[in-house]
């Protein structure tokens, strides 16, 4: 390494002519030169720059979300994910379709077929190791919507803040604050997704069990069974029926009103292998938390017996153990939520995540201008009179990346060498298991 150094910087001809022509220049100041005039270390300044970008997620298993509303298209690029694994660009179309917009009279009329390309990472059908890209076009704009906007701050809407962050915004659709931003994180869970089905049996369902004052019922799904059939049997996603119909109505009568309603999604994760999760600033609920708190519109975020728990006593609360019929630990209540410790128990992972109404309405609000006057602003363009029918996979996306990140950090660490089987589980299912999955 020295002589290549001393070669490239010094012009030797051989290493120990180099070293020694080094030496020499050692006892002599060197000339001004602008070639040689290197920083000493990198600047902290910069690396937090860097840092702060905000457009990724993941420390094994990373995902560069890219684009905008209104621009040439969206996507993500996918770093990290494992070799082998079977990908088409028609696995990632399901959750796309299921992401979005006009595909029902309960959201956006914007007409998109959101098709997607996988760019690079495949060959023969299979991830090659390399980072994966995901492209969709945007095709169906409508800049001029936006006039009065470009001027007039949407209330509630991330136009203000930012302005007030960069000084300046993509004012058609939106931009970056759009939730088409999000088409690169569906595309990415569902990589994550197999990744967790193929390995652990690990699967994730989401659903909406609340529109505005319309609340599915606790204990009316079934979490152990829930499928996505019953899910995406609706246009809510609800997976009761009744209750379905009711959400529908509680959204057609603020829509035909130009307003909007908000609503929850929870998400349910059955076969988590026990011990993902890092503590203490890595814990699982709290890396759960900031995927799904990234997600637009979303207000809150509950995992087990939420904010409910704090009304109990603790004899209440507390899950009490015992061994099954297979020898395993289990927990006779799941008022943790699957998470103990921030530490996965193999319990099944429950949380709810809340979705304030749609910012931008078609009926007239008090704002100011960018140029600070005050006005008054009726909305134009086509918006979700509620986000939370099509939030569903994004929620499901969002929770995978989180827990695949989540395994290969487990992985890394704690299975490096043999586990101990008197108190750990092998993070893999079994492989006759996996030879029946339906990838």
């Amino acid at each position: 390494m020295a002589s290549s150094l001393t070669k490239h910087f010094l012009g030797a001809q051989s290493s120990s002519d180099g070293l020694a022509r080094l030496g020499s220049l050692q006892s002599q100041p060197l000339p001004p030169s602008r070639s040689l005039q290197l920083p000493a270390r990198r600047s902290s300044v910069k690396r937090l720059e860097i840092q702060a970008a905000g457009s990724t997620y993941g420390t094994y298993f990373r995902v560069t979300t890219f684009g905008e509303s209104h621009g040439g298209g969206v996507g993500c690029v996918i770093d990290g994910c494992p070799p082998r694994l079977p990908l088409s660009e028609a696995d990632m179309q399901v959750d796309l379709d299921r992401r979005r917009p006009g595909q029902s009279r309960i959201t956006t009329p914007r007409k998109e077929t959101d098709t997607c390309k996988i760019a690079s990472g495949t060959a023969d059908g299979f991830t090659t190791g390399s980072p994966i890209k995901v492209e969709v076009p945007n095709t169906d704009q409508r800049g001029n919507d936006y006039t009065e906007m470009s001027q007039a701050y949407r209330p509630s809407h991330a136009d203000a803040t930012y302005d007030f962050k960069y000084g300046v915004r993509s004012v058609q659709g939106g931009g970056r604050s759009s939730a088409r931003e999000t088409i690169g994180r569906v595309a990415a869970g569902v990589v994550a997704k197999k990744i967790l089905k193929l390995y652990a049996g690990t699967e994730i369902i989401a659903y909406v069990s609340q529109v505005h004052k319309v609340i599915l019922p606790e204990g009316l799904v079934d979490h152990e069974t829930v499928a996505l059939d019953q899910i995406e049997s609706n246009i809510v996603r609800c997976p009761d029926p009744e209750y379905a119909e009711k959400m529908i109505a509680a959204i057609d009568a603020v829509r035909v009103r130009g307003d909007s309603v908000g609503g929850v999604v929870t998400c349910i994760v059955r076969n988590v292998p026990r011990g993902l999760g890092s503590p203490v600033f890595d814990k699982l609920e709290a890396e759960l938390a900031k995927a799904a708190l990234s997600l637009p519109a979303t207000k809150g975020f509950e995992f087990g017996s939420g904010f409910a728990g704090t009304f109990m006593t603790g004899s209440e609360h507390n899950d009490e153990f015992y061994m099954d019929k297979d020898g395993r630990i289990r927990t006779k209540t799941n008022r943790s939520g699957g998470i103990q410790g921030g530490i996965s128990n193999g319990e099944i992972i429950n949380m709810r995540i809340g979705f304030k109404p749609t910012s931008t309405i078609s009926r007239k609000q008090n704002t100011v201008t960018r140029d600070k006057h005050d006005t008054e602003l009726i909305a134009r363009g086509r918006h979700d009179p509620c986000v939370v029918p099509r939030a569903v996979p994004m929620v499901e996306a969002a929770v995978a990346m989180v827990l695949v990140d989540q395994l290969m950090a487990q992985y890394a660490q704690c299975n490096l060498f043999p586990i101990n089987p008197a108190l750990q589980e092998p993070l893999e299912q079994p492989h006759d298991a996996q030879a029946k999955l339906n990838l």
